[in-house]
Formats: C-alpha cells, structure tokens, sequence
C-alpha cells in the first residue's frame, strides 16, 4: 500500500497515458475478411467507451488512484502534511525523525498516522 501511495502521481500519469492510447490509437478488431455484417460496434465513440471501460489495467489503477485521493480528501491537515511528506516529495530527503519533527509529534505517533492512512486506503480498495 506505500507504494502505492509514494506511486501516486505516476499513477496518475499512467492513467492519462493509458486513456489517451485507447481514445487515439485506431484499433480494428474485424476480423470478419469472409463478408457478412460484423458483430463489433459499428459507432468509433461506442467502441471507445467499451475498450476504456473494459481495459483491466485502467480500470484497477483508477480504482486505486480514487480511493487515495477519497482518503487524503478525508483526513485532517496533519495526516495531509505527513502524506505530502513521506510519499509525495521527490526526491525524499527527510527520515521519519525528521517528518516527526516537522509535524511536531513523536516518531511513534507518525507511524501511528501511517498505519492509519494505509488501513484507511485498503478499507476503501477492500483489501481488508
């Protein structure tokens, strides 16, 4: 789950390379070359629709892009900093003392954070 959250601004990179492959890339599945009328869509806008919501990857990377971004929506500012913090600063310069410091708590109760950030993601995938 931590790589998923350090990941997410890749992710979400991906996500868009992803959409613009299927929504620009001319794909033609006929393989129909005897005659007679295909069983495909016929319309390029339905065809696209269906290879967007169909396609595995995207989907799975959506799924996990939108239950970070419900969590860090969610939680206090505090939890948002440690987020920032910890898995969205490249490159990652500060240890888990130093994040501490910078939040003005223990090293202790950052984990503590931690641990409820990422229980709070898997909850919302339904990993756990």
């Amino acid at each position: 789950m931590e790589s998923e959250l350090c990941s997410y601004h890749d992710t979400l990179k991906e996500i868009q390379f992803l959409r613009n492959n299927i929504m620009f890339t001319k794909e033609n599945y006929d393989e129909n070359v005897g005659g007679g009328r295909s069983s495909l869509l016929s319309s390029p806008t339905e065809q696209i629709g269906v290879r967007l919501a169909t396609h595995k990857k995207l989907n799975n990377l959506e799924e996990i892009a939108e239950a970070i971004e419900k969590v860090y929506n969610v939680v206090n500012d505090d939890y948002k900093k440690l987020i920032r913090l910890k898995y969205w600063t490249k490159p990652q310069t500060k240890t888990w003392e130093g994040i501490a410091a910078e939040l003005h708590i223990s090293r202790r109760k950052a984990f503590n954070w931690r641990d409820q950030i990422i229980q709070a993601v898997a909850e919302v995938l339904g990993w756990r």
